[in-house]
C-alpha cells in the first residue's frame, strides 16, 4: 500500500499526451520528467476522449509504451482515473471494477499505484463506492486509491465510510487549485479536512491552463488548444498575480512557472502539484519547481496579491 509521502514533490500531467502532444513527443516529455528524477505520472481513462478522432484512453496507451520500453531503467508510479469516460461514467462498482481492467491493460501494468475517483457520483452509495475500490486493493489491482472533484464534506464521509468497512483510507485528493483558484481548497474546507485525516493535495490546473507560465499578458493572448481555459484569468487581477509571479522570477532566475507551482507546493496539505508538458523544454521548469525555495516575505507577497481569487 502506498503512502502519500511516496509520490514525490510534482506530479507529471498526461492529459496532453495524445492530444496536443503526439507519441514521440509524449515520449521525450516522459524521457525528461524521469530522469530529472520526477517520480509520479498523471492520466485518466476518458484523456483525451474530447480531441477529434480520439475516443478515450490515448494517454494511457502512449504511457504504456512508454512503459513497457522503459521497464528496467525508470522508477515512476503511475496515476489513472475512473468515472468520466462516455462509456464508463460514474463510480458503480462494476463500472469501476471494468475501467480498472481497462486501463491496466492499456499501462500494461500488473497494478495501478493510484486509482482516483475522477469525480463524484452521488447517485451510488457511498458504502459501494468504497466497498469497489477496496476490492480492487484485496485483488492487487490497485496499489492505493484517491479521490478527484469530492468535496471536503465527501472528503470526510468516504473516510469515515472506509474506517466502518475496513478498507484503507485514500491516500490523496485532487482538487482544482492555484494562485488564481483557492476557494475551493482554502475556503471550502477541503485543506482542513485533508490535513485532519491524513490525505495528501495533489492540485490539477496547477498553472491555470497555462496563464501562470507568464506567457499570457495584458496585450498578448497566444493562441493554443488551451486558450479558452486560460482566457477566464485574462483580468486586471489576474495579470496582478502574473507581475509578482515574473519579478520573483527574474529574483531567482527561475521561469514564472517554475515560481507558481514552489508557491502552490509550500501550501497546507500540498503534496506534489499536477502540471503538463507538451514539449521537452517546459520539463525542466516544472521539475525547478521542486527545489526552488521562496522565502516567507514572497509567500505572503503572492499570497496577498491572489487574495482575490480566494473567492
Amino acid at each position: 500500500m502506498l503512502s502519500a509521502r511516496d509520490l514525490g514533490h510534482l506530479c507529471l500531467g498526461g492529459n496532453v499526451f495524445g492530444w496536443t502532444a503526439d507519441e514521440a513527443t509524449s515520449f521525450a516529455v516522459l524521457d525528461a520528467f524521469a530522469a530529472g528524477g520526477g517520480r509520479l505520472i498523471d492520466t485518466a481513462d476518458m484523456y483525451s476522449e474530447w480531441a477529434p478522432g480520439n475516443s478515450g484512453g490515448e494517454s494511457e496507451r502512449i504511457i504504456g509504451r512508454w512503459l513497457a520500453a522503459h521497464r528496467s531503467d525508470v522508477d515512476v508510479l503511475v496515476a489513472t482515473k475512473v468515472g468520466k469516460l462516455s462509456t464508463l461514467t460514474g463510480l458503480r462498482p462494476d463500472t469501476i471494477a471494468t475501467a480498472a481492467r481497462a486501463s491496466l491493460s492499456r499501462l500494461g501494468t500488473p497494478a495501478i499505484d493510484l486509482y482516483y475517483a475522477h469525480a463524484d457520483d452521488p447517485d451510488v452509495p457511498l458504502a459501494e463506492v468504497v466497498g469497489a475500490f477496496g476490492r480492487l486493493l484485496e485483488e492487487g489491482l490497485i496499489r492505493s486509491w484517491g479521490l478527484s472533484n469530492f468535496s471536503a464534506a465527501r472528503v470526510l464521509a468516504v473516510v469515515t465510510m472506509a474506517d466502518r468497512q475496513g478498507v484503507a483510507r485514500p491516500i490523496a485528493v485532487q482538487p482544482h487549485y492555484s494562485l488564481v483558484h483557492r476557494q475551493e481548497v482554502e475556503t471550502g474546507g477541503l485543506a482542513e479536512a485533508c490535513l485532519d485525516k491524513g490525505l495528501g493535495l495533489l492540485p490539477y490546473y496547477s498553472l491555470a491552463s497555462g496563464f501562470l507560465t507568464g506567457k499570457y499578458s495584458r496585450t498578448s493572448t497566444p493562441a493554443s488548444p488551451r486558450n479558452q481555459g486560460a482566457r477566464q484569468f485574462c483580468t486586471e487581477a489576474g495579470y496582478a498575480v502574473v507581475d509578482v509571479l515574473t519579478a520573483l522570477a527574474e529574483r531567482h532566475s527561475a521561469a514564472v512557472a517554475s515560481v507558481a507551482l514552489a508557491w502552490l507546493r509550500r501550501q497546507p496539505g500540498v503534496i506534489a502539484p499536477i502540471a503538463s508538458a507538451r514539449t521537452v523544454e517546459q520539463v525542466a521548469p516544472l521539475l525547478r519547481s521542486t527545489t526552488l525555495e521562496l522565502t516567507d516575505a514572497e509567500l505572503v507577497a503572492l499570497d496577498e496579491v491572489s487574495r482575490p481569487w480566494l473567492w
